[in-house]
C-alpha cells in the first residue's frame, strides 16, 4: 500500500481507536516505537529499533555526544603506553548487571570481542589487537600490532551496531547467530514474561544502576531514569497511535507522520521536537551476491534513473523543510559529504536508465525487493524503487510484509528465488555513516560485511589508507575517493536526507536528542 494510501486511511479516520492499557500514569512511561521489535540481539543486526532496545538495557565503555568526541561511560578512564601499542582501560565502580553479578573486565572483552566480529569498525580494531586481557576484574588489557588511535571512538560507537557490554556467558554466544537470553548493566531490565512480539515490550528501572554524575547528552552523561517502568506498545496504525497520544493513553510517539502533526499539534497537551538535528539517511541496497546485482552495470542503470526528491515525498511528505535532497555516500552536513559524483551519475533520467540496463546484458533475472508495510519511513521507498524498475523494463517481485521479517531476511545469503532477496531500503542516523570505520554500507568486505556482501578489495585498501592518514587534510581526501568509488560500484544508492520529528506529551520534561530515543532523564510534571 502506498504511503498516500496509508495516508489517506489514517486522516479519513477518526482519531480514536482501541483504548490501550491503563497502567500507572505517574510510574510507567508509554511509548510507541518506529516498530515491532522482533530481534533481541543489536549486535547480530543493525535494525534500528533493536539499537534502541539496546540502549535500555545495555552499557558502553565509551559514549559520545554531538561532537562524536569518546567520552567514559563505564570507564573510569583509560592509559596508552608511549608506542600506543597498550591499553588499559579501568572499570568505575558499582557496576552490575541485571542478574546481580558484578561488572567485570573479562565482559568487556568478550563483548567487544563478540561485537568486533559483526561491526565494520569493530573487524578493523580486531585486525590489530594481538592479546584481550584482564588482569584484574576492573582492567581491560588490548595489546595491539600497531597503534590504533581510534581505538576510543570505535568504542563509543553511537548507532548502526554498538558496542554494548553484556555478561560472558552471553558475549560468548556465536556472534553469526542472535542470542534470546537479554541481561546488561544499564538503566532498565527487559522483562522476558511480557514480551509479545508485535504487541509489547516491558522495562523496569534497574534499582542497582549507579549513574554517572555528569549532565546526559546524547548517551553520555548520567543516566537517570526517574520511570520505574517503561512499556512499548507496537501500534502500527497512524490513526490509532495519533489518538492514543492525543488522549494521553501514551505518551511519546517515536515517529509520528508528519501530516498528521498540524492536527495533533493543535493540542495544547502534545508537543514536538526534531529528534536528532544531524538528520537521518534514506538508502537503497543491493544484493552484490545474485543476478542481477552482481553485474555493477545493472547496479548502474537503476542509479541513473533515481529522482531522490520522488523517493522523499513518498516517505516523508511535501514540506521541504523536513528532507532534503544529498547525492553523497556520506550524509550532507558532514565532513566527508562529495555530492559532485553522485550529481552527474544520479539523472533521474528514465530513458538513460533504460539504455542503460540494455546495454549491461541484463537478462531478464526476477528482482526480489523485500519490504515493510509497517514502517511509513521506508515501506514508501520500496514502492518507489518498484515503479521505477518496472518502467525500466525489470522484472519485479515486490514481496511486502512487515518490517520484522524483513530484517530477518535480510540476513540470508541465498538466491532470490530460494528465500533471498535481490534488494532492501533502510534508514540510518548521519552519526553513524560519518566516516569510513563506521559507515558499513560504503565498505567492500564481502562475506564478512553488511546485508548485500559488496567485496571490493580496492575499497578496503582506501580504508586502510584512511585510518594511516596522517592529517586531516589527506583523510578527507581518501574518505571522499571511498565515497566516490561507492558511487561508482553502486553497492547502495543514497535516497535523501530527512529529518524527524517526535511526539511527546507537554508534561514531559527531560527530552534528550541523538541518533535515538533515550529514556532516562525524563520526568513528568
Amino acid at each position: 500500500m502506498h504511503r498516500r494510501t496509508l495516508l489517506q486511511a489514517a486522516l479519513s479516520a477518526p482519531l480514536a481507536g482501541p483504548a490501550l492499557a491503563q497502567p500507572s500514569k505517574t510510574e510507567t512511561l508509554r511509548f510507541i516505537p518506529q516498530a515491532n521489535l522482533t530481534s533481541l540481539d543489536p549486535i547480530w543486526t543493525t535494525a534500528t529499533v533493536t539499537n534502541n532496545h539496546g540502549y535500555y538495557v545495555y552499557d558502553t565503555l565509551y559514549s559520545a555526544g554531538p561532537d562524536m568526541r569518546p567520552r567514559p561511560q563505564m570507564a573510569a578512564g583509560h592509559e596508552v603506553s608511549a608506542d600506543g601499542r597498550t591499553w588499559r582501560i579501568r572499570l568505575r565502580d558499582g557496576l552490575t548487571f541485571h542478574d546481580g553479578t558484578k561488572v567485570r573486565a573479562s565482559d568487556c572483552n568478550a563483548s567487544i570481542q563478540r561485537w568486533a566480529k559483526r561491526d565494520a569498525m569493530g573487524q578493523i580494531l580486531d585486525a590489530v589487537v594481538e592479546k584481550w586481557a584482564a588482569p584484574d576484574d576492573r582492567t581491560m588489557e588490548l595489546t595491539l600490532s600497531r597503534p590504533f588511535p581510534l581505538l576510543l571512538d570505535a568504542l563509543a560507537k553511537p548507532d548502526a551496531s554498538v558496542p554494548f557490554v553484556m555478561p560472558e556467558r552471553i558475549a560468548k554466544t556465536d556472534p553469526m547467530k542472535a542470542f534470546t537470553e537479554v541481561v546488561g548493566s544499564g538503566p532498565y531490565r527487559f522483562l522476558p514474561d511480557e514480551y509479545i512480539s508485535g504487541a509489547r515490550v516491558a522495562y523496569a528501572r534497574h534499582e542497582a544502576y549507579v549513574p554517572r554524575s555528569e549532565k546526559p547528552e546524547w548517551a553520555t552523561g548520567g543516566k537517570i531514569a526517574y520511570f520505574p517502568r517503561v512499556e512499548w506498545n507496537v501500534i502500527p496504525d497512524p490513526a490509532t497511535a495519533a489518538a492514543a497520544i492525543q488522549r494521553g493513553e501514551a505518551d511519546w510517539w517515536e515517529r509520528p507522520f508528519n501530516d498528521l502533526l498540524p492536527v495533533m499539534l493543535k493540542d495544547p497537551g502534545v508537543t514536538s521536537i526534531i529528534a536528532d538535528p544531524s538528520g537521518r539517511n534514506s538508502i537503497l541496497r543491493f544484493n552484490c551476491l545474485h543476478p542481477p546485482f552482481d553485474n555493477v552495470k545493472v547496479r548502474r542503470a537503476v542509479l541513473a534513473g533515481i529522482r531522490q526528491e520522488d523517493y522523499m515525498r513518498a516517505a516523508v511528505g511535501d514540506d521541504t523543510s523536513l528532507w532534503r535532497v544529498c547525492r553523497s555516500q556520506f550524509p550532507c552536513g558532514t565532513p566527508y559529504l562529495s555530492e559532485s559524483l553522485g550529481n552527474r551519475l544520479m539523472e533521474g533520467s528514465l530513458d538513460k536508465a533504460r539504455r542503460l540496463l540494455a546495454e549491461s546484458g541484463y537478462a531478464g533475472q526476477r528482482v526480489v525487493i523485500i519490504n515493510p508495510t509497517d514502517f511509513p519511513l521506508i515501506g514508501p521507498l520500496g514502492q518507489v524503487t518498484a515503479d521505477l524498475l518496472k518502467k525500466m523494463g525489470m522484472n519485479v517481485d515486490l514481496q511486502e510484509s512487515d518490517w520484522g521479517t524483513v530484517v530477518q531476511r535480510r540476513a540470508s545469503r541465498e538466491p532470490p528465488d530460494k528465500g533471498g532477496w535481490s534488494i532492501f531500503h533502510t534508514t540510518g542516523s548521519s552519526s553513524g555513516w560519518v566516516n569510513p570505520a563506521v559507515a558499513q554500507n560504503l565498505r567492500g568486505q564481502g562475506a564478512k560485511g553488511w546485508f548485500g556482501w559488496w567485496d571490493s578489495p580496492k575499497q578496503e585498501e582506501l580504508v586502510r589508507d584512511w585510518l594511516a592518514a596522517a592529517d586531516d587534510a589527506a583523510q578527507t581526501r581518501i574518505a571522499r575517493a571511498i565515497g566516490d568509488l561507492a558511487m561508482e560500484e553502486v553497492p547502495t544508492i543514497p535516497l535523501g536526507q530527512y529529518y524527524i520529528r517526535t511526539v511527546f506529551r507537554s508534561n514531559l520534561t527531560g527530552m534528550l536528542q541523538g541518533p535515538c530515543p533515550l529514556p532516562w532523564n525524563l520526568r513528568r510534571v
